[in-house]
């Protein structure tokens, strides 16, 4: 099964620093759902890994965080994509849960989930928050310049992001990176006519 792991918020969709706390604050980012159709059409299953602390934090309540991922799943079926888990920690960052990102708890869950092991499977995501809690279940960490990691675009990285870290401009770059990988290594290893 060919899986890949996203964040949402600053990956997917816009971020804010004051939370997404409702169905109308949730926009995708420019051909983020595009490109999930793109790994869909390709072959990819695609998982949402996201810190959800509003929650923790009385700001929205499950109804609400349901309805954000309805209108997600809507938008998606319309461009072609689907996301076939979405695996968040309800906690505020003082809970002290293994669900959290950095904490790799989540990315666990899926492993157990599918029954799969995560190493090397792509996931990505726009912190190092993210791309930490990746690595430490053995994932593969892709960083995207948009959300937090937006003011990092034509500079270095700065120290806390995971050494094997590949970056793209997007979820779109991403998603095309990751198909054109593929199908190189598919067209390696077809065998060749004598």
């Amino acid at each position: 099964m060919k899986l890949v792991i996203l964040d949402r918020d600053g990956t997917i969709n816009h971020d804010s620093a004051d939370y997404i706390k409702s169905a109308e604050e949730w926009q995708p980012l420019p051909g983020a759902l595009e490109a999930i159709a793109r790994l869909n059409h390709a072959g990819w299953h695609v998982v949402v890994v996201t810190n959800q602390s509003g929650l923790g934090r009385g700001l929205f309540d499950v109804a609400t965080l349901n309805a954000m991922h309805a209108k997600m799943h809507t938008m998606l079926a319309a461009v072609g994509g689907r996301v076939d888990a979405i695996f968040y920690c309800p906690h505020a960052p003082d809970e002290g849960c293994h669900c959290r990102k950095p904490e790799p708890g989540l990315f666990e869950q899926i492993g157990e989930r599918y029954g799969l092991d995560l190493a090397g499977l792509p996931a990505v995501g726009d912190s190092a928050r993210d791309l930490v809690a990746a690595v430490a279940a053995g994932c593969e960490p892709h960083l995207v310049l948009t959300g937090k990691s937006a003011l990092y675009r034509g500079r270095e990285l700065p120290e806390g992001f995971p050494a094997a870290t590949v970056v793209h401009e997007d979820l779109g770059a991403f998603a095309e990176y990751l198909t054109a990988r593929d199908s190189s290594a598919a067209s390696a290893a077809a065998p060749r006519p004598h």
